[in-house]
C-alpha cells in the first residue's frame, strides 16, 4: 500500500476530542457564554475542543527571523571610518527604515558583541549599548513586527555565570569590569576593507568621514543574561527583565507587537544541564521555562516544566503555545485571570506512528516486489491496545511548533541528534501534524 494513502489519516480514537484536559481554570465570565463568539481570540484556552490530523503537509514557515547578508551601507560605514570594529551581522528592520548593526572589537571575548542603530543609507544613529553592556546570543535578536522595538539579550561584559552561579540568598561575587580604553570611540584607523581581522599597525592612513556617536551611559546591567529593548532610533535601551541569576535565551515577540514569549533558566541549572551533553560529546541545547514579558517590564511565568522546543503566539496574539516532550500547552495571553490546558498527544502520535511505520514498510516491500500493496490497514478498526514505542521509528518528541491561522496549530515531530562532531549528527522521522481548534458549545441555561 502506497506511503501517500495514509496521509490525514486518523484514527477513531483521535477524532473531535470533547475537550482539553485542564491546567487551570477560569472564574470569571468566559467569552461565548450567551452567544457564539467572533473569533477564537475570545475563546479562553480552556474552553477550546480540538482534532489531530497526522501528517500532513509541512506549514510555510511564519516567524523565521530574516537572514541577510552584511547591509552595503553598513557596511561601507565601518570599512571607510571603523577599521577597527568588526561588522558581524546586520538587522534590518520590518519597514526597511532601520538596520541594526551587530558588531565586535578585536579585544572583545568571543561571545560578546555590540550594537549600533543605522539608518537604511548607512547613516549611523547612536550605539544601542553601553561599552560596559555585551550582547549574547546575537542570532536571537528580534525586531518587533511592526518595527517599532528591538529586543535582545544583554549582559554585563566580562561577567560569566557559569563557574560560580550566584546562589540563593547569598550575592553574586563580583565581576571584572575592563575598564574602556581613552576615547574608545574616536576613528583614526586607515581605509579599508572590514574584513574580521586585526586592524593595520599605521593607523593614520587615511581620516574618517564621519564621527561615531559615543556610547551611552547608565544602563542598567547584570551578571546573567537579561530581555532588552531599544527604540527604533537606537535609544531607550532599558531591561525588561530584572532577574539576575537567570538567563534569557529565547524570545519572540507577538504579532502586535505589544509583548513577547520568552525561555529562561536559572544559571545553576543551565551549567547542569550544560554539563551532562558535554561529558557525551553532544552539543548543549538549552531548555527552559516559557513565561510572557510585557514591554512596561511585567513578567508571568507560564509553566514550571522545561522546554527545549520554542514558544509559538498565536496569529492574533492572544495565546502562546509551548510542547513538551509529546504534549502541547495552550496559554492566554490576555486578560486579567488567564487559562491554560494541556492537550495530551502521547496516544494519538502512538497510534499514527505505528500507521506510519507500517506504511513505510508496505512501501520498501512494494518496491522491493514491483507490485502493489494491499489496503487492508485503510479502514483498519483502532488497536485495542496502544503499540510499544520502542518498536516505532517513527514515535518521536514534538521539536517545533507553527500557528499558521486562528485554527490551525501544527507541530514537528522528529529525531535529532546534535554532537560535537558534525558528522555524527541526525536527523530524521521529520513529520508535521497539525491540531484544528474550534470553540466548546456554549453551555445549556
Amino acid at each position: 500500500m502506497s506511503f501517500n494513502r495514509f496521509r490525514h489519516v486518523t484514527t477513531s480514537a483521535a477524532l473531535f476530542l470533547t475537550a482539553l484536559l485542564f491546567a487551570a481554570c477560569s472564574t470569571e465570565k468566559m467569552p461565548g457564554d450567551g452567544g457564539s463568539p467572533s473569533s477564537l481570540a475570545e475563546v479562553p484556552s480552556v474552553r477550546l475542543n480540538y482534532r489531530y490530523e497526522a501528517d500532513v503537509p509541512a506549514p510555510e514557515a511564519t516567524d523565521k527571523a530574516p537572514v541577510e547578508d552584511k547591509n552595503p551601507a553598513v557596511l561601507a560605514d565601518f570599512d571607510q571610518n571603523r577599521p577597527q570594529e568588526l561588522l558581524d551581522r546586520t538587522l534590518t528592520s520590518p519597514d526597511m527604515k532601520r538596520v541594526l548593526a551587530v558588531y565586535h572589537r578585536p579585544g572583545d571575548a568571543p561571545a560578546e558583541f555590540r550594537l549600533d542603530m543605522y539608518t537604511a543609507d548607512g547613516r549611523v544613529l547612536r550605539k544601542v549599548t553601553s561599552d560596559l553592556m555585551a550582547i549574547h546570543f546575537p542570532d536571537t535578536i528580534r525586531w518587533a513586527p511592526d518595527s517599532s522595538a528591538v529586543a535582545f539579550v544583554a549582559m554585563l561584559r566580562g561577567a560569566s555565570a557559569e563557574p560560580t552561579p550566584p546562589t540563593d540568598g547569598e550575592p553574586a561575587p563580583e565581576a571584572a569590569v575592563p575598564t574602556p580604553a581613552p576615547d574608545s570611540n574616536a576613528n583614526t584607523g586607515g581605509a579599508g576593507e572590514n574584513t574580521n581581522a586585526e586592524a593595520p599597525a599605521d593607523a593614520n592612513t587615511a581620516t574618517p568621514t564621519a564621527p561615531t556617536p559615543e556610547a551611552p551611559t547608565g544602563i542598567l546591567t547584570f551578571r546573567t543574561e537579561q530581555l532588552y529593548t531599544c527604540s527604533p532610533d537606537g535609544d531607550n535601551t532599558r531591561p525588561i527583565t530584572q532577574n539576575e541569576g537567570f538567563i534569557y535565551f529565547y524570545y519572540v515577540w507577538a504579532p502586535d507587537s505589544s509583548m513577547l514569549a520568552a525561555l529562561a533558566l536559572h544559571a545553576r541549572e543551565w551549567a547542569e544541564l550544560n554539563r551532562r551533553p558535554d561529558a557525551a560529546g553532544a552539543l548543549f541545547v538549552p531548555q527552559g521555562r516559557p513565561r510572557i514579558v510585557e514591554r512596561s517590564g511585567r513578567e508571568r511565568r507560564l509553566d514550571d516544566a522545561l522546554t527545549a522546543a520554542q514558544p509559538f503566539w498565536s496569529p492574533d496574539s492572544s495565546k502562546v503555545a509551548v510542547a513538551y516532550d509529546t504534549q502541547i500547552r495552550i496559554y492566554d495571553a490576555l486578560g486579567n485571570s488567564p487559562t491554560q490546558a494541556a492537550i495530551p498527544l502521547r496516544n494519538q502520535l502512538l497510534i499514527s506512528s505505528q500507521a506510519y511505520d507500517q506504511a513505510q514498510a508496505d512501501t520498501l516491500n512494494a518496491d522491493a516486489n514491483q507490485q502493489p500493496t494491499a489496503n487492508s490497514n485503510i479502514n483498519a478498526a483502532a488497536p485495542s491496545t496502544l503499540p510499544d514505542p520502542s518498536k516505532l521509528v517513527s514515535f518521536n518528541p514534538i521539536v517545533a511548533l507553527n500557528w499558521t491561522a486562528p485554527e490551525l496549530l501544527y507541530f514537528e515531530t522528529a529525531y535529532i541528534r546534535r554532537m560535537k562532531n558534525e558528522a555524527d549528527n541526525a536527523t530524521s522521522f521529520v513529520r508535521w501534524h497539525r491540531l484544528v481548534l474550534t470553540p466548546q458549545a456554549a453551555p445549556a441555561r
